[in-house]
Formats: structure tokens, C-alpha cells, sequence
């Protein structure tokens, strides 16, 4: 730590002297990176470019000599490479420069292996697991589309789900879709729409193109925010045989643009054929309902209480006749009716055998109209 205070400041070429100091302990190091920006500049022996973090905004100037960027062979803008590089801090004018002495090409079997090892990875960690897959909206309010600026997959998404659903509403970021700066413009875009409340489900398009044009959709950084949003995303990178990381952690994979297009939005002419079919099997339904029901009501009227409705109450009548009648017939009354009388002692009990009397004992004979007194002159016992 410089010793230093308001009093007693430092001078320049003191921090300046302590900037290469730091700067010298960090020694040579291997960078990864993406190449661009690469000039030469004439009369000049250096080959001057910056070398860009494939998923950050950040990038660093850096410089060699001509025979050595011409000894890695034929090496174009955002090519991918390892470095090893040494910083340099000029302390009179205090600037910092990076030059290497090697360089490599990464080779598509070091990015193929790589990426194998990357899947395997956020495989284990579930990260494409299937119960993790949200659903599409049937129909969204709003669709997000990020997609490369004035592109050809971005025409093939909104014509075909216009052409599907005239009044679908998209909300459309054109972005860097290869290159270094496509996983930060893709990222902040993908930000930006998961953020917005009226965005349903968000499209991440591209056309086709080489491995390593796809290579920013198997970014290990892309792919795990896209395994973070809330809202549901399709892919759509490429074509059919491109299967880049991102198909395997969207909630949806779409083989081309167009096939985004129909995932996303139905098909109004298939749903209102399909309400017309509905229609006309409720018709259907209700139709044969009605005919049933007038059916059973044919039935019932035909039956003979409905076409004489007294019919039931006078068969009761005949049987209620019936029933008073052979009641009559079984009655006491009927038989004092016939010419027979009820003899009754003056307690009420009934008198069944002459030996329940005595002379001068009153007695009540009940016959058909009445009741008649008398008195016991005696009495016959008899069988």
C-alpha cells in the first residue's frame, strides 16, 4: 500500500510505476475469445485486433507479430481462438497492451467435445427434463419474437401466424443472432420481453447456418436463462438437423420458423370449423333430445287415463261400491234389518242365554229402528 494523503499526494509517475508492477506479477496467460476488428496497419510489422468474450460485452485490444498471426494459418473475423498472451503497461503514457506470441484456432472437434461435455452437464442437473416444459398459451395476447434484424425467419414467423390469426400481436426485438455479440443482444432481449407482462410466449428464431454460426444458442449463459423464464419459450434456431442446447431447454422446439409460426397461434379457419362442428352436433343433440322426449309424451297421452280422466276415479267408485256393500252385508245393522233384535241387559251387556236374566229384571231390545223396553216376566232355557 503507497503512502499517501492530501498532504503528501503521489506523484504520477509513481502510480504509473506501480501499475506496471501489478501488471508484471499477472505473467503470460491463455485467453479464449473471438476475433475481430483485425487490421494491419501499412508500413507496420503487428497485426493490431480485439479479442471478444463469446458470452459478455467485453472484449480486449490485442496485438502480434505478422509472422505469427500468419503461422495459426488462415484465421478470419470471429473465429474462435486461445491466446497466450502477456499484458504490458507503457508508464509514460500510461496504456496497456496485450501481445501474444501464440496463437490457436479452436477446431470443431474441441467445440464439438466441449459441448457434449456441457450437455451432459445441465443434463444432470435437470435442466431438460420434461417436467420442467411449460405449455403454450392457446392463444397469446402478445408474442415475443427475437430474431436477427430484417430476417428472413422473422418474415416466415409473422406472415404464417398472421396468415393464421390475422389480429396476433408481436412484440419483435431484432438482435445480433451470430458472432460475439449475439449472446448479450439475445440475452438482454430475452430480459426485456420475460419482463413485459402482456408477452405470453417468446420465439427465439434464426435461419440456418454453419456449427459455428449456431454456437451463441448452445451458450452455457443463454441456456440457463432460458431455464429460469417464467414465460414459455420456442425455439426455432436453424432448420430441421440443427439441434443447438437451447431446442433441449425451451419449452417448445420448432423445426423451422415457420413451424414456430403454427405452434404458436392456431389456425382460424380450423377453429371455427371446428365451433361450426360443435354447432351442429349440439343441434344434433338437442334435436334428437326433443324428438325423444316428444315421443315419450305421445306415449303417455295415449294411454287411457289421459284419454278419460274419470276413468281411474269411477274404477275406484265400482271397487269403494263393492267394498261398502259387502261391509253392510257383514254389519250388525244388517242383520237387525232383516227382522232380528239385539237384547241388551241394562248394563249394556248382551244377552246370549235366558239364564242371564231374572224375572222383573229391565232389558233394552235393539232392533232395526230403535230401541224398545222391557221388563223380564221370565225366562225358558233351552238349546
Amino acid at each position: 500500500m503507497l503512502e499517501n494523503s492530501a498532504e503528501k499526494p503521489l506523484q504520477v509517475r509513481t502510480i504509473s510505476e506501480a501499475i506496471g508492477e501489478y501488471i508484471a506479477r499477472l505473467g503470460p496467460v491463455w485467453i479464449e475469445g473471438e476475433l475481430s476488428e483485425v487490421k494491419v496497419r501499412p508500413g507496420s510489422s503487428m497485426v493490431y485486433m480485439r479479442l471478444r468474450d463469446t458470452s459478455a460485452d467485453m472484449s480486449l485490444s490485442i496485438m502480434c507479430h505478422k509472422s505469427t498471426f500468419s503461422a495459426a494459418g488462415e484465421l478470419s473475423e470471429n473465429a474462435r481462438v486461445i491466446i497466450n498472451a502477456k499484458a504490458s503497461w507503457y508508464s509514460k503514457n500510461g496504456s496497456l497492451s496485450m501481445s501474444f506470441k501464440e496463437i490457436r484456432q479452436v477446431g470443431l472437434g474441441e467445440l464439438l467435445a466441449r459441448l457434449e461435455a456441457l450437455k451432459n452437464t445441465l443434463a444432470a442437473e435437470g435442466l431438460f427434463s420434461s417436467s420442467r416444459k411449460q405449455a403454450l398459451p392457446f392463444l397469446p395476447k402478445v408474442v415475443g419474437l427475437i430474431c436477427g434484424r430484417n430476417s428472413d425467419a422473422e418474415k416466415d414467423v409473422v406472415e404464417n401466424a398472421k396468415r393464421r390469426w390475422p389480429s396476433v400481436t408481436f412484440a419483435i426485438r431484432e438482435v445480433a443472432v451470430q458472432g460475439s455479440a449475439a449472446v448479450v443482444e439475445v440475452s438482454a432481449a430475452l430480459r426485456e420481453l420475460e419482463a413485459d407482462p402482456n408477452v405470453d410466449v417468446i420465439i427465439i428464431t434464426r435461419g440456418g447456418g454453419s456449427f459455428e454460426d449456431l454456437l451463441p444458442f448452445s451458450d452455457e449463459s443463454l441456456v440457463r436463462l432460458v431455464g429460469e423464464c417464467q414465460t414459455p419459450i420456442v425455439s426455432a434456431i436453424g432448420h430441421e438437423k440443427d439441434s443447438p442446447l437451447l431446442d433441449l431447454v425451451a419449452d417448445v422446439r420448432a423445426s423451422t420458423p415457420t413451424d414456430a409460426a403454427k405452434k404458436v397461434v392456431p389456425d382460424a379457419h380450423e377453429e371455427f370449423a371446428k365451433i361450426a362442428q360443435m354447432q351442429e352436433r349440439a343441434l344434433r343433440t338437442l334435436a334428437h333430445r326433443i324428438e325423444r322426449e316428444r315421443t315419450s309424451l305421445a306415449h303417455a297421452l295415449s294411454r287411457p287415463i289421459f284419454r278419460d280422466p274419470m276413468l281411474m276415479v269411477s274404477a275406484r267408485q265400482d271397487e269403494l261400491d263393492a267394498l261398502t256393500a259387502h261391509l253392510t252385508a257383514l254389519s250388525p245393522q244388517a242383520t237387525l234389518d232383516r227382522g232380528y233384535a239385539v237384547v241388551l241387559t241394562a248394563g249394556g251387556e248382551l244377552v246370549m242365554d235366558a239364564g242371564q236374566v231374572t224375572a222383573g229384571e229391565k232389558l233394552a231390545i235393539r232392533v232395526a229402528k230403535g230401541t224398545v223396553a222391557a221388563t223380564v216376566n221370565g225366562a225358558t232355557q233351552g238349546e
